[in-house]
């Protein structure tokens, strides 16, 4: 007589996202966008699965002081397009950290994640800000009271 292991089954109840908040200062643009395309995916919870958005939601500070290596910030070019004749607009890495450094980071994670809505969604739970300060304070906190509850 053989007995068969019933496998778990995630649901969409069973997800409860948490909060994490990275400080991007002398990260790797690269690098560090990989940690929080993995945050944003969830693949870093048992409870993988991939038709649910199993990630936690990811604060981004500091995004202005990411750093990128070798001679990409004069190098690397970032395109836009506007629909019209003439309309692609070209910028250079250093430009862009310049003016709106939460873009640079945004468009490497985006680029990690899947190619669909799920992914969209996963995007839509990252919040970047140039400086030190967050307006996401009372929801990281109240994360690290239930983990300290449940201890």
């Amino acid at each position: 007589m053989q007995s068969y292991v019933k496998h778990h089954v995630t649901k969409k109840s069973d997800l409860e996202p948490g909060w994490h908040v990275m400080d991007a200062a002398d990260k790797t643009l690269g690098r560090f966008a990989t940690e929080i395309a993995v945050l944003l995916m969830g693949k870093h919870k048992p409870q993988y699965v991939a038709n649910l958005n199993t990630g936690d939601f990811v604060v981004i500070v500091n995004a202005e002081k990411i750093s990128v290596t070798g001679k990409k910030l004069e190098q690397k070019i970032y395109y836009r397009y506007s629909g019209y004749h003439g309309g692609l607009n070209e910028q250079k890495l250093s430009t862009v950290l310049e003016k709106t450094p939460e873009r640079v980071i945004k468009q490497a994670v985006k680029g990690m994640l899947p190619k669909n809505t799920m992914g969209k969604h996963m995007l839509s739970r990252l919040k970047i800000y140039a400086g030190e300060s967050h307006p996401h304070e009372a929801q990281v906190n109240a994360g690290q009271i239930q983990q300290s509850e449940e201890a």
